[in-house]
């Protein structure tokens, strides 16, 4: 049954009405009191409204998974210009480039000898492949990546290297940056050691017996992306993580890995654009980001479907005032995010002329569970601005958090650029159970908590397009 929501319509109207009919503001301060009013209320029109929650469903139900390169994903650059150009955006349109292409064909695991068995494991992304039929060695294990880096090479040449690191579950995902190391560069190092292939413990906070896939370091000594890495790389579900080093425990283990692969050096790619264009100030640029790929296990709901659901339902909210903003918002899917952030890296280089016109950027990538913290980057001079739109978000249960956002994966390029960035931080408790997994489906996530991330968005976005004002601001233009 499509998602229907006629109070967010009643709740809407409220907010054309207000502004539609309030008299012109008398002054600065007159000004900000109405843009912050209006805020609110497309905040609390947020919290009844499906628009976003029904662009994931769509996506997820009619493409499904979405591989960088692949021809989902080209599927799913075409569905979303429709879906953006039925809704009523300007200037819908994608900006191409291409990506080194991997693709899985099969991936199986099993121990061999006397304690025979199957492993459940899945190629990491970038994976090479093993000579037809597999290849049987020994497995070495290190508790800690640092551990492999330290080992003698002939206690590695010629073996299958296996790092059984965990990952620690936090609210902020915080344990994810260190467990998913080992990811990028078991394969690298492994193989500099003389090891034949990696077998890594997921990088989860769950106990199931369904792993996690994710990308490995494919860079070349010219730092340039390849198809693949050098030697084949699978991760362990966490069951069958523990059950190898139970068998090691008792003695020798080896193991048959069988992976295969498709690669092309060069495949389409590219990033779908949608903006509400702005009035007075329409050459400048609020953007609001997600990725559109997906890994291929799940439908991409969470990972990223919920991000690009939430920031096209925000935008829609403010498209549906009676008024346009005076500042442009640009929504960005981005393509190929989760092979290395090559969308990011794309839109930075095709707008490279017009960073500086980018007053504030923001990215969904981390599920679709509450926002529990609004966290800026801005100018020492814009800190009251902070404040006031974290004023506004407190009532939807937003915390105020520091000056040190990095924003998000494929943003953080604009941020280094000096682009201000914020992160309304989602609270990430559970959602590494579910990233990179068979399980990242639509069922995951919670309408309440999404309704909620369109609600904060639709607020800080008009905020910051409306109001003129200038988050790169120094200390010393303080007001």
């Amino acid at each position: 049954m499509r998602l229907v929501a006629l109070a967010a319509l009643g709740a809407l109207a409220a907010c054309q009405m207000i502004t539609a009919t309030a008299e012109p503001p008398a002054s600065p301060a007159d000004k900000e009191a109405a843009i912050l009013e209006t805020a609110n209320t497309l905040a609390a029109a947020g919290s009844w409204d499906n628009t976003g929650l029904q662009f994931v469903e769509d996506l997820t139900t009619e493409i499904g998974p979405r591989l960088a390169g692949s021809p989902d994903e080209k599927r799913a650059r075409d569905w979303a210009v429709a879906k953006l150009t039925e809704m009523g955006f300007a200037n819908v349109h994608v900006e191409d480039f291409t990506v080194p292409y991997w693709k899985r064909t099969h991936e199986t695991a099993r121990v061999v000898g006397a304690s025979a068995q199957p492993l459940i494991i899945t190629a990491l992304g970038g994976s090479a492949p093993t000579p037809a039929g597999g290849l049987e060695a020994d497995v070495v294990r290190f508790e800690l990546m640092a551990d492999l880096q330290a080992a003698d090479d002939a206690a590695v040449a010629g073996k299958i290297v296996f790092i059984d690191e965990f990952m620690t579950r936090t609210q902020t995902g915080a344990g994810y940056g260190l467990a998913v190391a080992k990811r990028a560069a078991c394969p690298k190092v492994a193989a500099a050691k003389g090891a034949v292939a990696c077998l890594i413990r997921s990088v989860g906070t769950d106990h199931f017996r369904r792993p996690h896939t994710g990308g490995i370091d494919r860079r070349g000594p010219d730092g340039v992306a390849k198809p693949m890495g050098p030697i084949p790389a699978a991760a362990l579900s966490a069951p069958d993580a523990d059950q190898l080093a139970r068998l090691l425990a008792r003695g020798p283990v080896s193991v048959n890995l069988d992976i295969g692969v498709e690669t092309a050096e060069a495949a389409p790619s590219g990033n779908v654009i949608a903006e509400i264009e702005g009035t007075t100030r329409k050459d400048e640029i609020v953007l609001l980001g997600c990725h559109l790929d997906s890994w291929d296990l799940g439908t991409g709901a969470i990972d990223d479907g919920a991000g690009c659901g939430i920031v096209v339902g925000a935008a829609k909210l403010i498209d549906g005032l009676p008024e346009q903003p005076e500042r442009t918002i640009r929504v960005v899917l981005y393509g190929s995010e989760e092979i290395g952030l090559f969308g990011g890296d794309a839109y930075a280089r095709q707008h490279a002329d017009e960073l500086d016109k980018h007053v504030l950027a923001a990215e969904s990538d981390h599920g679709a569970s509450y926002i529990w913290q609004f966290q800026t980057k801005f100018g020492d001079g814009a800190l009251d601005y902070a404040k006031k739109i974290q004023g506004v978000l407190a009532r939807y249960g937003v915390a105020a958090g520091d000056n040190l956002s990095g924003g998000g994966p494929d943003i953080g390029v604009l941020a280094r650029s000096g682009v201000p960035v914020v992160t309304p931080a989602q609270d990430g408790w559970d959602y590494f159970d579910y990233h990179h997994t068979p399980d990242d489906t639509f069922d995951k996530i919670e309408p309440d908590a999404f309704r909620q991330n369109v609600s904060v968005y639709a607020a800080f976005a008009y905020i910051a397009a409306e109001s003129g004002w200038d988050f790169r601001k120094p200390a010393d233009l303080a007001e």
